[in-house]
């Protein structure tokens, strides 16, 4: 009985790699409460540097969670991003099995430990 309901507790394995990595989660987590930020913002937001937000951005770019729109505001570039509705569901998803994983303890724990207030 207690096997099977261990197979029915979140794994660690079945965390969202692509969003649970900080500076990602970082961006997400800022881009999922707004419609749109640019990407001096996120930089300053973030702490991160223009190269590292670059490559992260390009990861969840090419996940398929984020829009990135590159235009020009008079004659300087302008670079905003945006969580795709994609991106928008696996926050979602990421955030409701962060929940249940803390929530049901540990591999191994008994329910009653996890559940501390």
């Amino acid at each position: 009985m207690a096997e099977d309901n261990r197979e029915e507790r979140l794994s660690v394995r079945d965390i969202d790699k692509m969003i649970h990595e900080p500076a990602r989660l970082l961006i997400v987590a800022h881009l999922y409460v707004v419609e749109s930020a640019d990407f001096l913002f996120l930089m300053r937001q973030t702490g991160m540097t223009f190269g590292n937000l670059s490559s992260h951005m390009s990861r969840l770019e090419g996940a398929g969670y984020i829009d990135v729109e590159k235009e020009f505001v008079g004659k300087k570039p302008n670079t905003k991003l945006s969580l795709t509705r994609s991106g928008r569901e696996a926050f979602e998803g990421y955030r409701r099995s962060m929940r249940q994983l803390f929530t049901d303890g540990a591999p191994g724990e008994s329910g009653s430990q996890g559940q501390r207030s």
